[in-house]
């Protein structure tokens, strides 16, 4: 009857080894592991996109900055297009109130006079001339009004603003052209201009348009990559005239602009100063092309030996006489040919 008991022990003895088995079973939790979860990862797109929007609604915020045309159009229309360009080239100047005044302007250098007590009033909105022979002063009076060298008595005053006084306030009102031209030559063309346009505390979004306008105007385009150290005399006078413009200036003070520069240049360039007068705008510039000056010119002052001879409109400067004529006649023919007369005998 033992047997039978060892048979029923060792039957729970089987059950045991079975449990074991059924242990396995948790196998199919790994379904329910958090791999189901994984797809919360969308969250990360979510937590993207809104700095992608923030980005496209940060975009649109400077477009207001440029938006403003109406004072970044007389820069970038002005060259091309006179009868587009609005009257913001000038401001809010008057049209009857002169854009340069100057009074008892004088000037020496050591004993040498220069400038002697002149007297001069440019109206806004017209081509002013002055001319005069070589060392009448001519230079030395522009470089006053622009600020590069103090009188040493006399007022200017530009566009309402006394230069003596407030000089940062006046040349805001300016664009100069110097005679000597000195310039950061090696930077390039499109440099440079940035440079001029930022200096005048322009956003850089309106200096990239207007430096593309003016090149393309003067004809600058396919060398505004170029270093200025590059440039021919001609388009070093261009590139610098174009700098003076950049800002939209109400004055342009211009000291010889078509000095070495070719016929068709010339043209352009006229073109241009035209259109930014027929805006409103004034030019003030020298020159010794007493045709070009009878030609381009409203109003013109004949300089002597530091003094104003004649001043006036063109018609009536020059008289019966072309504006040639009546300039020699004022400066006075000088010539003494007679002593010359050895030059007939001809070296062997």
């Amino acid at each position: 009857m033992v047997e039978p008991d060892a048979v029923v022990e060792s039957v729970p003895a089987a059950v045991p080894a079975v449990e074991p088995e059924v242990e396995p079973e948790p196998e199919p939790e790994p379904p329910v592991e958090p791999v189901l979860e994984a797809p919360v990862e969308p969250e990360p797109p979510v937590e993207t996109e809104p700095p992608l929007e923030l980005e496209l609604e940060a975009e649109p915020e400077p477009e207001p900055l440029v938006e403003p045309t109406p004072r970044d159009e007389p820069g970038d229309v002005a060259p091309t297009a006179p009868r587009t360009v609005p009257a913001s080239v000038v401001g809010t100047m008057e049209p009857t109130e002169p854009a340069v005044v100057v009074q008892g302007l004088r000037k020496s250098f050591g004993e040498s006079v220069a400038v002697e007590d002149i007297d001069l009033t440019v109206p806004a909105g017209s081509f002013y001339g002055l001319v005069g022979p070589n060392g009448a002063g001519k230079t030395t009076v522009l470089s006053m009004i622009a600020g590069l060298l103090k009188p040493d008595a006399g007022t200017i005053v530009i566009a309402g603003e006394d230069a003596t006084r407030h000089p940062h306030r006046a040349k805001r009102h300016l664009g100069i052209l110097p005679d000597r031209l000195r310039t950061f030559d090696r930077l390039t063309g499109r440099q440079l201009l940035a440079y001029h346009g930022l200096l005048r505390r322009l956003d850089r979004a309106v200096v990239e348009k207007r430096v593309d306008d003016l090149a393309q105007a003067f004809d600058l385009t396919n060398a505004l990559s170029r270093p200025v150290s590059d440039y021919s005399l001609g388009m070093t006078k261009k590139v610098m005239l174009a700098a003076a413009m950049v800002h939209a200036p109400r004055v342009l003070v211009l000291d010889e602009p078509f000095e070495s520069v070719d016929p068709v240049s010339s043209s352009a360039i006229l073109e241009i100063l035209r259109s930014y007068v027929a805006a409103g705008g004034t030019v003030v510039l020298s020159s010794h092309g007493m045709d070009l000056v009878e030609q381009v010119c409203d109003r013109v002052a004949v300089m002597v030996a530091g003094q104003v001879l004649a001043d006036g409109t063109v018609a009536e400067v020059r008289g019966e006489l072309t504006l040639e004529q009546r300039f020699v006649q004022l400066a006075g023919d000088v010539r003494d040919v007679e002593s010359l007369e050895w030059l007939h005998t001809f070296s062997d």
